[in-house]
């Protein structure tokens, strides 16, 4: 059934001027205006629109809400990727819940505050560009979804595990030890296994580029500040990649 300009604007929440504007611009057309002069909106027409507000929600302009739904000539392949898209999304606003409800309840309590608890959710699609450039967007979201769907424990327990590995790196660094140490030699060992047990990277797939990919991050540590803070500086950074370095090369001997 075709509905008026007034009926779709309160079912979507927005307005008959808005409305117009769609159809003034050319990104919403009705299906046809009647005698009156009302406009009415068709079955293709509302999905088009709930296309638009999601697409307006993520914060894209006009223009280029235009551009993207021209592209997709499938509306249930599009939708589809929305839906995907709005799970991701809401289990991030969960997270997001999780972590600020705990923030109050250790302030509540007078218990000191943990970073790594209280920003967990807010660090959604962080480098979702720079991981799709450099190992495809498989990869992100392999990644991606194997994390949202860790529970609240698991991710806590994951990040636990992260935190201390930097810690003695750094504990490493302030010791003064050397990259062919022993003690180096292990904390790149376990580096190597943490890089290797998270879905989406090149090292978790038995076909992938290990050596590569685990060289790849070691000179990413050194040359991007992000990287070489987790370690303490760039200091501590050189460090991670002569130890890695190492470690690999120790591999190929091996023929591992």
């Amino acid at each position: 059934m075709d509905r008026s300009i007034q009926e779709t604007a309160r079912m979507t929440g927005t307005t008959s001027r808005t409305l117009r504007h769609y159809d003034a611009i050319g990104l919403l057309p009705p299906a046809y205006v009647a005698d009156n002069g009302y406009r009415y909106y068709d079955e293709a027409g509302l999905v088009r629109l709930q296309r638009i507000l999601l697409l307006k929600e993520l914060g894209m302009p006009l223009n280029r809400i235009a551009e993207v739904l021209e592209s997709a000539e499938d509306p249930i392949a599009a939708l589809s990727e929305h839906v995907r898209s709005l799970g991701r999304e809401r289990a991030r606003i969960q997270r997001q819940i999780v972590a600020v409800t705990a923030t109050i309840s250790r302030l509540e309590a007078g218990e000191p505050l943990m970073a790594e608890e209280m920003f967990d959710g807010f660090d959604h699609r962080q480098h979702e560009d720079e991981v799709t450039e450099r190992w495809g967007r498989r990869a992100y979201e392999t990644s991606a979804h194997w994390w949202e769907s860790l529970s609240a424990d698991d991710r806590r327990s994951w990040q636990a595990r992260v935190e201390q590995l930097s810690q003695d790196w750094s504990s490493a660094v302030a010791a003064g030890a050397d990259p062919e140490s022993d003690r180096c030699q292990k904390l790149a060992r376990r580096h190597v296994e943490w890089l290797s047990a998270t879905p989406g990277t090149p090292a978790n797939d038995p076909e992938g580029d290990l050596d590569g990919y685990v060289r790849g991050l070691a000179d990413m540590y050194v040359s991007d500040p992000r990287f070489a803070a987790n370690y303490g500086g760039i200091e501590g950074a050189e460090l991670v990649r002569d130890s890695l370095n190492v470690h690999l090369d120790a591999r190929a001997a091996r023929g591992d």
